[in-house]
């Protein structure tokens, strides 16, 4: 941003964390310069588009619908937009979801309905997204679990205000350089699920098929499997392995040194399917409740939020002596199987269908050690077994350090877009120069009625 010149003359704003701004420019709170819409009715009108926190992008602020009408039974109770009003989801703030309205509609009530004054909705909406403000409203908000925004505090929070076409330039300067930054990061996004349905496929057909292209096929007997090398066998896992469940207390027993540890929610943020390398310590004392593990054990997540996630599993192949917490279940394999292998093959597309079936619940899902003793895999010889997890780990690996570069550079690309918004609506950067040919444009940040 270093190509942008600065404003000719600065103030103090009052406010710490707002810092410096033009001299030409208000500090105020948000409530002096919007208001708060409280419209309720329990229909949707002919026409009118219903928006659900699930219709907003978090931190872009953009419009994402899906099929709003059908998510209204006859006695819910909705907000009311009118044409030029802010949305701004009051459930979850670090969510930053936010939107400018175009037309008349009803919304979630998990929305405060912001009506523009002084402040200009785009600027307002711009105001509400950038990272110092949610802090801001995430310290006064209730609930620990599901944190809620009232328009009490948020009102009561300051804001930069410059005069009224100002505001509408520097918002439309935003706007073109956050669509331009927002059609990289997309392009880049589809680029890094294009490398992840890649990798599901190689390694699917890595432990149905193998690698060798001349290899005799039969039919496995298991319709959602198909023809796999003749010399393969099928097994359950019943057959193959036995289970445990995992047992311990809760993230206050964390500690820098001590005893390494995994819990169910590492294997689905932290982990992929190989650990070698523990990055969680507990302390020594804490660690008598929980389940001691070994080289070679799989680790399934016994609950996620989809069905689609569900049973995530990865092996343990480091050396130290390591623990895992409750919620999961842990597959010990018999000498005959490459614990590798078998992660691989827990990990495969023909396996997760297994396991999504097996899920039970709704908001949080569950899967049992009892469910997965039926799931099916195919199993060739030890000594293939492990020819295919070390082959498997080369070529993942390529993937793998595709995936991770591609997501710096979005995580860069989403840092200078947050830098540029803060820049920008607290002065720090004149765009008034940036004007002329600036429209704001009809993109999918506003809510389209049509």
């Amino acid at each position: 941003m270093s190509h942008y010149k600065s404003y000719p003359v600065y103030k103090n704003s009052g406010v710490e964390w707002i810092g410096r701004v033009p001299e030409h420019w208000e500090t105020l709170r948000i409530k002096r310069a919007a208001a708060l819409r409280n419209e309720r009715r329990n229909d949707l009108p002919n026409g009118w588009t219903y928006v659900g926190l699930e219709d907003v992008e978090s931190e872009s602020g953009r419009y994402a619908p899906t099929k709003g009408e059908s998510r209204l039974s006859d006695d819910s109770m909705v907000g009311v937009f009118r044409a030029g009003d802010v949305l701004y989801g009051k459930l979850r703030p670090y969510l930053r979801k936010a939107i400018v309205t175009e037309r008349d509609g009803v919304c979630s009530t998990e929305f405060l309905v912001l009506i523009a004054g002084r402040a200009v909705a785009t600027w307002l909406h711009c105001w509400l997204l950038t990272p110092d403000v949610t802090q801001q409203i995430e310290a006064g908000c209730d609930g620990a679990k599901m944190p809620r925004a009232d328009w009490e505090h948020v009102g009561s929070i300051p804001m930069p205000l410059p005069p009224p076409a100002e505001q509408s330039t520097i918002a439309a300067a935003l706007d073109r350089e956050t669509i331009r930054i927002d059609a990289l990061i997309a392009k880049k996004t589809c680029f890094i699920e294009l490398l992840k349905e890649k990798r599901s496929a190689l390694i699917t057909h890595a432990v149905t098929k193998g690698f060798d292209p001349d290899v005799k096929m039969k039919d496995s007997g298991v319709e959602w499997i198909g023809e796999v090398p003749e010399h393969w066998n099928t097994a359950r896992l019943a057959n193959i392995g036995s289970f445990s469940k995992g047992s311990g207390g809760t993230k206050a027993d964390d500690a820098d040194v001590g005893v390494a540890c995994i819990r169910y929610g590492d294997i689905y943020t932290t982990y992929d399917t190989l650990i070698r390398k523990i990055v969680r310590f507990i302390t020594e004392q804490a660690s008598s409740s929980y389940t001691p593990i070994q080289h070679g054990d799989i680790l399934l997540a016994a609950s996620g939020e989809t069905f689609e996630e569900i049973g995530k599993s990865s092996v343990y192949l480091g050396d130290e002596n390591c623990v895992c917490g409750g919620d999961v279940i842990i597959l010990r394999p018999v000498k005959i199987v490459d614990p590798a292998f078998l992660a691989y093959a827990l990990a495969s597309s023909v396996s997760q269908s297994q396991k999504k079936l097996m899920g039970k619940g709704f908001t949080v899902i569950h899967i049992y050690a009892g469910d997965l003793r039926d799931l099916v895999i195919v199993l060739p010889p030890k000594d293939e077994q492990r020819s295919i997890s070390r082959h498997l780990e080369k070529k993942l690996a390529s993937i793998d350090g595709l995936i991770s570069t591609t997501q710096r550079s979005i995580d860069l690309l989403k840092e200078r877009r947050s830098a540029f918004i803060v820049a920008a609506v607290t002065g720090q950067i004149d765009l008034r120069c940036q004007s002329g040919d600036l429209p704001i444009s009809n993109d999918s940040r506003r809510v389209t009625c049509a």
